[in-house]
């Protein structure tokens, strides 16, 4: 297998950026609104950190965070950025040795870019979580409305496909709703609650596009969000809740 280099797929490309100020300003705040509810007392682990846009959201509510990111450079930018008591570790889920247990773990947007999913995910629930604990787990939807019309459109193969951009990015999978919950089962997890986050037409960048006018409100925001609820296949993202479920091997 070919080394990753996850410093470059991390970086923007020409035809396509890492992360847009949709995944920031839009998919954040609603994945967080998402989680808020399931949220167990004491630590967290968040696996995939990157430059901690998202790790920082979890501050008001956590005393005790640690993240483990395989970009350095993205560590650095987050011990910058947020200072605090946060323990990060420079390595590969597959390999990390970590000091405990704990009671919520969150997994957002990084499983689809694993080389072995359920290896991790099995780590997750034989190693990392607690008996009482949660697992947040988060992954973009092959079946989103917007990647649709692109398939529609000649632009993607079909619904789970890995564009080369994509690729280009780290993704080695396009997970729906229902080969989600077969990797988290494959692992032993228990889902116990699954849901979309965030109904969705439009492409990133037609939404960054959008976001800088008048032309969405925030009542705009909360609708879609409200919506991807009653239609969890046809969001932005798929959420899955898992417990702590028998080992598998």
């Amino acid at each position: 297998m070919d080394q990753r280099n996850y410093n470059a797929e991390s970086k923007d490309t020409k035809e396509h950026k890492y992360a847009y100020n949709f995944d920031f300003d839009v998919m954040h705040p609603f994945m967080l609104k998402s989680f808020l509810p399931f949220f167990r007392e004491g630590n967290l682990l968040e696996l995939g950190s990157f430059k901690g846009d998202f790790t920082k959201r979890f501050l008001p509510y956590f005393k005790d965070i640690t993240c483990v990111e395989a970009s350095d450079e993205g560590i650095k930018v987050a011990k910058e950025t947020l200072g605090g008591n946060i323990r990060y570790f420079n390595a590969l889920f597959e390999e990390v040795s970590l000091p405990g247990k704990y009671d919520n773990i969150v997994l957002t947007h990084v499983l689809e870019h694993l080389d072995d999913p359920v290896l991790v995910l099995r780590r997750i629930n034989e190693e990392w979580l607690s008996d009482t604990g949660r697992f947040f787990l988060v992954c973009p939807n092959a079946n989103a409305p917007s990647r649709q019309i692109a398939v529609k459109m000649g632009l993607i193969n079909h619904n789970s496909a890995v564009t080369p951009a994509e690729k280009e990015h780290g993704h080695r999978i396009t997970y729906s709703l229902d080969t989600l919950e077969r990797d988290a089962r494959a692992a032993g997890l228990k889902v116990v609650y699954r849901s979309g986050i965030f109904f969705k037409a439009l492409a990133n960048f037609q939404w960054d596009r959008l976001l800088n006018t008048d032309i969405i409100s925030r009542e705009y925001l909360e609708g879609c969000y409200q919506l991807g609820q009653q239609y969890p296949d046809l969001c932005s993202s798929i959420f899955l809740l898992c417990e702590k479920g028998k080992k598998t091997s």
